[in-house]
This record gives structure tokens, sequence and C-alpha cells, in this order.
């Protein structure tokens, strides 16, 4: 759903909220696949070292 060229921000929403309602529900989460907050996080290198 593009709403980048409604300017007015109540028809924006109002259109918004009419597709979110109208899109068939969203599938449960698969029970292997961590959450975002419960991944392994990728440490921050640090500067002048080189990856490889």
């Amino acid at each position: 759903m593009n709403t980048k060229n409604i300017t007015d921000k109540q028809e924006r929403k109002k259109i918004k909220r009419a597709a979110r309602k109208k899109a068939p529900p969203k599938q449960k989460r698969a029970s292997g696949v961590a959450r975002g907050s419960q991944k392994r996080k990728v440490k921050k290198m640090v500067k002048g070292q080189r990856k490889r």
C-alpha cells in the first residue's frame, strides 16, 4: 500500500487502517525461529582492524 502521494494525514490514516483490516492475518512465527531481540548479536569491530 503506497500512500506517499496522499498529503492529508487523516486521509492517509484512514486508507492505511482499511488496508490493514483487509489484509489476511499474518501466520505465527515458526517454533525454531528466534525473535530479533533473542538473536545472537554481532560484536562491533574496533576501528582500524580489518575483518579479513
